[in-house]
């Protein structure tokens, strides 16, 4: 009897609640053990083609291997191996490529393959090795890669956006008013130049027609501010006794755990854009952040800047700001001298005002020319 007992207690219906979490813990467990194998896959792929790349790179040296025989060796492996791809002999060079690039990165064998070139797919790798010329810079493209998990098109909009030579440089005060690693963090969430080249704006534009531009691509502006940005609202309300003001765009900064205020200034930068940020700051510290929010930050994007300037109006400041620039595609693209001559707001008010003389003196010609034509009717 008591045997039977325990066979229905085990064959009792389990519920709902208790399904899902063990399916869910499963699942879980199978999908680690998934990115793991290819992980391990991927980077036992890598060394192999690190190795094929070294021994090619021993047969020039020893041997005088040339270009024909690394393209025989492609053709040959393909034959042998015809179920696997990535023998073409582009690829074949490829791996020689990739082999000088990295070869004096590490100081041992052993440590090679601890690089970041070697989590990342290869696709990845061929795009840095074509598109960046620098030891140091391809590492640091590739480290970008694994945090983050870029495509290989989203690499390739990193690269072509110099992201490398901007993340990082705004001129800020951020150790000063920061504490460590918060400081560290914050710089490096902030860029200079910011590239807003899915806009396309006349070269003399509002900052209305900047921040409505921003809006419109969303998507795009929050790729190009960085891992971490939510935006949180436009032109953002604030109520000081009893006055309103309003902040161009407010953002929330998910890693920085703080708010982040964004004013636009589609001119050059003035020392006096810090007082008004600065104040901004204050405000938001006290009316929108939470008690578990650490101090809001403050990034003043202009057209452009001088950075001592821009160094000296942040010296005493107790509150956190970034200063960097920002350019959008018509900016960037136009060459100088097409820049040059594209007519300024003054020089086409004067040509019009010319063109409007103009035509007053010649109906003031044609007015005797009628009147006699009447006279001799």
């Amino acid at each position: 009897m008591v045997k039977n007992r325990s066979v229905k207690s085990k064959n009792k219906d389990v519920s709902t609640k208790e399904y899902v979490h063990v399916l869910s813990d499963i699942k879980k467990h199978v999908q680690e053990a998934q990115i793991k194998s290819i992980f391990a896959a991927n980077k036992e792929l890598l060394t192999l083609y690190w190795y094929i790349g070294q021994i090619i790179t021993a047969q020039q040296k020893i041997n005088g291997w040339g270009s024909k025989a690394v393209e025989k060796l492609a053709d040959d492996l393909q034959n042998e191996f015809p179920g696997i791809s990535g023998f073409s002999q582009r690829n074949i060079f490829r791996m020689q490529s990739f082999f000088l690039a990295y070869e004096n990165s590490a100081t041992a064998v052993a440590q090679i393959t601890d690089l970041p070139v070697f989590g990342i797919p290869w696709g990845n790798n061929a795009v840095i090795l074509e598109k960046v010329k620098s030891s140091e810079e391809r590492l640091w493209y590739a480290q970008k890669s694994l945090e983050n998990g870029w495509s290989r098109s989203m690499l390739e909009t990193w690269i072509k956006s110099d992201l490398y030579k901007r993340e990082g440089k705004a001129i800020t005060n951020f150790k000063k008013t920061l504490p460590a690693p918060q400081s560290d963090m914050a710089q490096q969430s902030f860029k200079d130049p910011y590239i807003f080249d899915f806009l396309t704006l006349h070269e003399e534009h509002r900052e209305h027609d900047l921040e409505q531009g921003l809006i419109d691509h969303v998507q795009k502006l929050l790729l190009e501010m960085g891992k971490g940005f939510a935006l949180v609202g436009r032109q953002y309300h604030l109520e000081v006794d009893g006055d309103d003001y309003y902040i161009d765009l407010l953002f929330y900064h998910t890693k920085l755990k703080c708010y982040v205020v964004v004013e636009l200034k589609a001119r050059d930068f003035d020392p006096r854009d810090v007082g008004q940020l600065n104040f901004y700051l204050s405000a938001c510290d006290d009316l929108v952040k939470d008690a578990t929010d650490k101090p809001t930050i403050g990034l003043l994007l202009c057209k452009t800047k001088k950075d001592f300037t821009a160094e000296y109006a942040l010296r005493n400041i107790e509150s956190p700001i970034g200063v960097a620039e920002y350019e959008t595609a018509i900016m960037k693209k136009l060459p100088k001298e097409l820049k040059s001559s594209l007519p300024t707001v003054e020089e086409i008010e004067a040509e019009l005002e010319k063109s409007a003389l103009l035509t007053k003196a010649t109906q003031k010609k044609k007015k005797p020319t009628s009147s006699l034509k009447r006279a001799n009717k």
